[in-house]
């Protein structure tokens, strides 16, 4: 069974309860129908918190020497905390944003650039009018405005450009910032702050000797997905940070379209997590090396206490395998010479001040209730994220994006918790109504490592199983895997089975699921969940 949801960019689902109510009546739909985006703010809707968000063009120092073309967004408060808004000096990332928990957050978006485009608020969980899906997406000279309650507890979240096939060349010009929220939890701990709580967006780009950005051309590439040349660290390349003998909390996020971090120390000093995936762990975790896929997140607690000034450490990404299809995809060639999974130089700490007082690593976070069978209730019949790379289109449960269908294992009741395996399918599940849903032979040989994103709640990692990949390849990446969290993006090596648990509370809609390297986003590796 399949529902057509019948709209186009201007005749799609307004924000209110009406249009909500009018959704849910599948399979019998009917559609609230509106004349204009939503474009005022709402009577009502008192809030605490007002930004304009504007997205334009504009020229960005990256490495020295001509400023690159890029595309950018500016924010400025207009009411609430004036460091709501903290600006990058001379950067092409957007500004951060910071909440506080239970804040009442009314945006202005203002699209200056000359194609449409919408923000998704990455690890937000906001209701469907303000989730960022691509029917909302806007022209240049129109405005959005997203008005949201912050449901959040403390951690770090993303935003970033969603609009449909255009994802990945928008996050690749600038598009994209981070969010932190805290609560009261947070603020009882002792934990870095201030000029000790900083961001690690890893990125990596093409520049020509021009200065100017340079992305993928054709499908092969575009199936591999695009792997840059420069590593470039908050906007920057050859990343150094000058820092005190002290505890730090660095909050790294996976902004790149399609690389995958292995974040190591060169020492080999063990990597200490606080965080993932836009929530505090419940207790502190210690790793050899953590992974970090496209649009994953981690606060890493770093610690130069006992250091000595003049100390460097360099921060890298080490080296690992079986993320790419044996023998580069059938003869299919990335688009960079630093391929994925090769070692790489991120940043460098260098010790220039002694210092005798640091936080301690606290024993203790947040308070986390663990999601088991006994919450589900389908825990005899999972919800299947089936992986399929058919040569020049991958897939999700056999089929591409399309804005207008929902199948019937994707709708889901307001308030229920399910259970969902993520895995990659070669024939696994039955013909669908498109053809065979798994790859096949053909898929196997383009198997490859997925994030896969999951809207609206978060979600807990119940289990990971291996079937298809080889041992010695599993050997370099399985420690580096953090699922004791909340999380909303989980990267599935080939091969591999995950099983989720993820509410679908609070609010009604149309959610997306899909692949985070973006290149196959835009190339269809989404569906959406519609809750009702």
């Amino acid at each position: 069974m399949n529902t057509k949801i019948n709209y186009n960019r201007r005749n799609f689902l307004q924000h209110s309860a009406l249009g909500l109510t009018a959704l849910g009546v599948l399979p019998k739909l009917a559609l609230a129908k509106t004349s204009s985006l939503k474009s005022k703010p709402t009577a009502g809707f008192n809030a605490d918190v007002e930004i304009e968000i504007t997205s334009r063009d504009a020229y960005m120092p990256i490495k020295s020497g001509r400023k690159t073309k890029v595309q950018k967004y500016y924010a400025k408060v207009l009411k609430g905390p004036k460091n709501t808004v903290v600006e990058l000096e001379d950067n092409y990332l957007g500004p951060t944003l910071n909440y506080k928990q239970g804040q009442k957050v009314r945006i202005y978006y203002k699209n200056r650039l000359s194609e449409s485009s919408v923000i998704h608020w990455h690890g937000l969980h906001v209701p469907q009018h303000s989730d960022g899906h691509p029917m909302y997406a806007i022209n240049g000279g129109e405005t959005l405005v997203y008005e949201f309650e912050v449901l959040n507890r403390a951690g770090t979240s993303f935003y970033h450009s969603h609009s449909h096939e255009k994802t990945a060349t928008q996050v690749y010009k600038g598009l994209a910032g981070i969010i932190t929220v805290t609560d009261d939890e947070e603020q009882n701990l002792d934990l870095p702050r201030g000029e000790y709580d900083l961001p690690l967006v890893l990125q990596d780009r093409n520049l020509d000797s021009q200065n100017q950005l340079q992305y993928i051309h054709g499908m092969h590439g575009k199936m591999m997905g695009f792997l840059g040349e420069t590593i470039l660290v908050n906007g920057k390349p050859n990343a150094e940070f000058s820092v005190k003998s002290r505890a730090y909390r660095f909050r790294a996020v996976n902004g790149s379209n399609s690389r995958i971090y292995k974040l190591g120390w060169d020492d080999g000093t063990p990597m200490v997590a606080i965080g993932t995936d836009g929530n505090l762990l419940d207790t502190p975790q210690t790793r050899p090396y953590i992974m970090l896929a496209p649009g994953e997140r981690v606060d890493l607690w770093l610690d130069f206490s006992g250091r000595s000034v003049g100390d460097e450490l360099t921060l890298s990404s080490l080296d690992y395998q079986g993320a790419m299809p044996p023998n580069g995809g059938m003869g299919m060639m990335s688009s960079s010479g630093l391929k994925q999974g090769e070692k790489f130089t991120i940043a460098r700490f260098k010790v220039t001040k002694k210092v005798n007082q640091s936080p301690a690593l606290p024993k203790e976070l947040a308070k986390i209730k663990r999601l088991t069978n006994r919450d589900v209730d389908n825990k005899n019949k999972a919800i299947p994220i089936a992986i399929s790379m058919k040569p020049m289109r991958p897939q999700l449960n056999g089929y591409s994006y399309e804005m207008d269908r929902v199948e019937d294992f994707e709708q889901v009741k307001l308030g229920s918790i399910k259970k969902i395996k993520i895995f990659h399918d070669h024939g696994k599940m039955a013909k669908g109504k498109k053809g065979m849903m798994g790859g096949g032979m053909g898929g196997m040989m383009l198997s490859m490592a997925h994030p896969i994103h999951l809207h609206g709640q978060q979600f807990q990692v119940v289990s990971r199983k291996i079937e298809g990949m080889r041992q010695e390849e599993y050997e370099t990446v399985k420690e580096g895997f953090i699922d004791t969290g909340w999380k909303d993006t989980v990267l599935v090596m080939p091969g591999e089975e995950i099983t989720i648990i993820k509410p679908f509370q609070d609010f009604k809609g149309l959610f997306l699921y899909h692949c985070h390297n973006l290149e196959h986003e835009d190339l269809g590796m989404m569906r959406q969940f519609y809750i009702s």
